[in-house]
């Protein structure tokens, strides 16, 4: 109960949450399921393995719902240190990319419906099918590039906010431009130049740990801003 009166804290407990529901949606169930050059293959997969499927369709759902709690958790945090950055942290930060998470249940609803093959798309055949699968399963992927852009925007109020507050050490918050700043160029590249993107993603990496080292500083030290005293004269 006492971490739960941290202000720092409750931010570092809704950023693991959030870190450990990720890799799930973003990396195990792409690897496992997901054949880029082979649709039917893909397509089989996901029939096959429909249960693991719905639980990343639920995890993307839990985890646009967390990305709110921790956001606001955000704001509580940093809101005396300029509200205006904070208002921006939770716009860029929550509210966009979530609205965007959510929409895209609906690509991996499409996926999976048309995997199952369902009696009444009897009208294609199952080339056609296979494609469809794809097709949304690429979406939900674009859907995901467009999240990772504002993920990677939202760390530029979030490093302003932190070095600005004297409550964190100002080198996270530097720490934290530059993270954004390297998400933001990986996504562009992804799009731009996807032959190159793993290189550059290697390169990246050391500028992309800000946020793992703001999560870890929240959660073991924890911050408490001095609430603002008024003066009467």
């Amino acid at each position: 109960m006492r971490a739960l009166r941290n202000p720092g804290r409750v931010v570092g407990l809704w950023y693991l949450t959030l870190v450990l529901i990720g890799p799930l949606t973003l990396l195990y169930i792409p690897d496992r399921l997901f054949v880029h050059d082979n649709a039917a293959l893909t397509a089989a997969n996901i029939a096959a393995h429909q249960g693991l499927f719905k639980a990343g369709m639920l995890a993307d759902l839990c985890g646009s719902m967390i990305l709110i709690f921790l956001v606001f958790a955000f704001y509580r945090l940093f809101k005396d240190v300029d509200q205006q950055l904070a208002v921006w942290l939770v716009i860029t930060g929550g509210i966009m990319p979530a609205t965007l998470m959510l929409v895209n249940f609906v690509n991996s609803a499409g996926a999976l419906m048309v995997a199952r093959d369902p009696g009444w798309l009897a009208a294609f055949d199952k080339s056609q099918r296979d494609a469809l699968v794809m097709l949304f399963v690429e979406l939900h992927e674009h859907q995901i590039t467009a999240s990772e852009i504002l993920w990677g925007v939202w760390l530029f109020p979030m490093g302003l906010l932190t070095y600005k507050s004297g409550f964190v050490p100002r080198f996270i918050g530097v720490w934290l431009l530059i993270n954004g700043a390297a998400y933001v160029l990986l996504c562009v590249a992804r799009l731009w130049i996807p032959a190159q993107a793993g290189t550059l993603f290697n390169y990246a990496q050391p500028a992309l740990f800000g946020e793992l080292v703001i999560m870890l500083w929240l959660l073991v030290k924890g911050a408490n801003p001095t609430p603002r005293v008024m003066v009467r004269t």
